[in-house]
């Protein structure tokens, strides 16, 4: 009857700049599509030269090698018989766009640009990229000429338009157009489009699934449509996780779902769907010209078929209800994902990690355990490349790993660093969970060097320092604290340069930091201390989450060490103990809780609220629990602490981003690091205390009866 169409969307694990990687994983997802039954393949935004090429998308070179690949896919056989739609930059009248670009059988049929840019979050595509802001406008595209001399095409159509095949209608959308309030499937399904494509480049948070789920639902619920959402997936070179969720919807029902979390480089997802269900659909719910008035489509005719006459048997595929992950399950893969990438994309034999036995270099280390977990599970089901990269990190070709604690001995190396400030609860801890983990561990005092840096001091300038315990002053106090934090750092780097070399095998480590998300946000972290490392898992998550993802490793995982890892209280074990017990706490040096920082942090950064504005909200969620003066003294302490320690945000080490509130100084969260002492704002909060102090008491006299 020619009205079921095979479609294939996929999700793929592109590096930025790797053209060779970038052109491989291309063509394997088209082949699959093919092998699948597809005829029409949908890939993710900018996958010739990969998303994250920043700012190498100024450089000619970028444009160069993209239409080399592209001439590259063109010339293949593999290409033959399907449309496929690919991502790439394209500069037309000296004008640089975020283009898809369109061809079938050697021959390019349209050249998309893409015309809502995101520029919130971590995206500044308007950096690199101008949008396409005419509707409905056509130009010719005059194209390469070892493009032209390939296809024996000059020009190829440029602009706002849809294909137009024998059996269907398709228009394409680019990420942040479906999450705009001017969605071009809005226009695109009034005028008759029966199938959507969207390509993205969207990135993890935790929680965030779910949004870009009902999005991709509500494009067809309302006027009809088959809805095809393609995405990057993994690291391709910064903080960010591209996690996939490759999807196909109809009418409002998901129909295929990728995965979310995977270490598969390619994953395509197809789907084989009634073009008379869209057409029942939109025949009883879109009446276009009753509504209002809109310009059609410019439409370009493709001698070429979706369907196919012979598809009677072909079995639809039926509305299915969309997986979530848990938080927890969020953080034990995302992170460990992006950790695999960059370790095997790095040239590393593996990591190093300063294990202090406390609930955050706890999370570093399970997130590892995860991944080494991922890593054995991949090659049980036969993920080739998967085994070539683990027997290249760890230099051994014959090596197939099956046990994860056997792998974590091999690349994950984890070290205790005591001082005399340190407590025998923190070091068992430490051991206990590197035991259940299986990595190899170390036990190391940094008390000698300690001692030599403050002789090198007292030395040049006649000068001891002591601790506040010791009669020492606030500037002593936080001075040998921060020159244990720092020593400790130094030797973190010492071990992973030279420990391969000391056991003679090849290769570094990479030292991984442990800061969590709310330290950041307060500055309570010694600046270049062992949180600076080359990357860190866990800098965009929160204290909380951290907590229950570790109660998920108890159970998912079996690491009992946890249990006295979590019910210990958070210290940084850089005061002396009195009476060989810890008396220095987290909680108590920062002057409010973890669970306070989280609110706080979600009111600077996601409500965009000021000092003035955050405590305007707080009295009111705190009211059970603090006064409107107690209020305004956290308020006050927290801008305080943040303002004074925003400097560490330029050096601080490049963070998983996880978390909506994240202060990563890169290109997330861009704020001065040289703050006023805040006289005006707080001045506002204290003369609002004073107006709420004399309402209350004026109220309370109205209330009070006449004798």
């Amino acid at each position: 009857m020619g009205r079921k169409v095979i479609l294939a969307t996929c999700s793929l694990n592109q590096w930025a700049l790797d053209f060779d990687g970038n052109v491989e994983r291309i063509l394997r997802s088209i082949a699959i599509a093919k092998s699948q039954g597809a005829k029409y393949r949908l890939g993710p935004e900018l996958e010739i030269c990969g998303y994250g090429c920043a700012d190498h998308f100024y450089e000619s070179d970028t444009l160069l090698h993209c239409f080399q690949v592209l001439r590259k896919l063109l010339e293949s056989p593999v290409t033959q018989d399907i449309i496929c739609d690919v991502g790439m930059p394209i500069m037309h009248h000296n004008v640089r766009y975020n283009c898809r670009v369109i061809f079938l059988n050697g021959k390019i049929l349209l050249i998309r640009p893409k015309m809502l840019l995101a520029n919130y979050g971590n995206n500044r595509e308007f950096r690199w990229f101008s949008p396409w802001n005419k509707l409905r406008h056509v130009e010719e595209y005059y194209l390469p000429r070892m493009i032209q001399d390939m296809t024996g095409q000059d020009t190829a159509p440029f602009g706002d338009c849809v294909l137009s095949t024998k059996d269907t209608c398709i228009g394409s959308e680019m990420c942040a157009e479906l999450w705009n309030p001017r969605s071009p499937h809005v226009d695109m399904g009034l005028d008759g489009v029966e199938i959507f494509t969207n390509s993205s480049a969207s990135y993890h948070e935790l929680r965030k699934a779910d949004h870009r789920v009902n999005l991709v639902k509500s494009a067809t619920m309302k006027s009809g449509g088959i809805y095809m959402f393609a995405n990057q997936k993994g690291c391709d070179g910064d903080r960010l996780y591209y996690d996939g969720c490759a999807t196909v919807a109809i009418n409002g029902d998901i129909v295929a779902q990728g995965r979310q979390f995977s270490l598969d480089d390619v994953e395509v997802v197809t789907a084989i769907l009634d073009l008379e269900d869209v057409r029942s659909y939109k025949g009883e719910h879109c009446h276009p010209h009753v509504e209002y008035e809109h310009k059609p489509c410019h439409r370009v005719k493709v001698d070429f078929s979706l369907s196919d006459c012979e598809d009677v048997y072909l079995p639809t595929h039926q509305p299915i209800e969309w997986q979530f992950h848990t938080p927890e399950e969020e953080i034990s893969l995302g992170p460990a994902c992006w950790l695999w990438d960059y370790l095997r994309r790095s040239g590393q034999a593996g990591f190093l990690l300063p294990l202090s036995g406390g609930v955050d270099s706890s999370s570093t280390a399970c997130i590892v355990y995860s991944m080494c977990v991922l890593v054995c599970q991949a090659v049980r089901n036969g993920n080739t490349q998967v085994l070539e990269d683990v027997q290249r990190v760890v230099n051994d070709v014959s090596y197939t790993p099956r046990d994860p604690r056997e792998l974590c001995r091999r690349i994950f190396t984890t070290c205790y660093m005591a001082s005399e400030n340190s407590s025998e609860g923190t070091r068992n801890r430490a051991k206990d969970l590197a035991s259940q983990i299986g990595s190899s561990h170390m036990n190391l005092n940094i008390d000698m060097a300690v001692k030599g840096m403050l002789g090198i001091f007292s030395m040049v300038t006649g000068k001891c320092p002591q601790f506040r315990a010791n009669g020492g002053s606030t500037r002593e106090n936080l001075a040998l604290q921060n020159v244990q934090a720092r020593i400790r750092m130094i030797l973190a780097y010492l071990f992973a340069q030279l420990s391969q070399w000391a056991e003679g095998k090849p290769g570094g480590l990479l030292v991984l930091g442990s800061a969590n998300v709310d330290e950041s946000l307060t500055g309570y972290f010694t600046k270049y201390d062992c949180s600076s490392a080359d990357i860190n898992p866990i800098g965009g998550i929160s204290k909380t989450d951290l907590k229950s993802f570790l109660q998920y490793c108890v159970e998912q995982f079996q690491l009992t060490a946890l249990k006295s890892i979590m019910a210990a209280p958070p210290t940084a074990e850089l005061e002396p103990l009195t009476d060989g017990q810890v008396s220095q706490t987290d909680e108590s040096d920062m002057g409010m809780t973890y669970s306070e920082l989280s609110v706080i942090g979600r009111l600077r950064k996601i409500s965009k609220c000021g000092p003035y504005s955050m405590f305007c909200k707080l009295i009111h969620t705190w009211r059970e629990a603090l006064s409107p003066l107690q209020v305004a003294a956290k308020v006050k302490h927290f801008f305080q602490m943040y303002s004074v320690n925003r400097h560490k945000m330029t050096t601080v080490t490049p963070s998983y981003h996880a978390e909506s509130y994240g202060p990563d100084d890169n290109r997330f969260d861009l704020r001065p690091f040289l703050y006023t002492r805040w006289s005006w704002q707080f001045r506002a909060i204290d003369n609002q205390v004073m107006w709420i102090s004399t309402s209350s008491k004026l109220l309370c006299l109205l209330r009070t009866p006449y004798r």
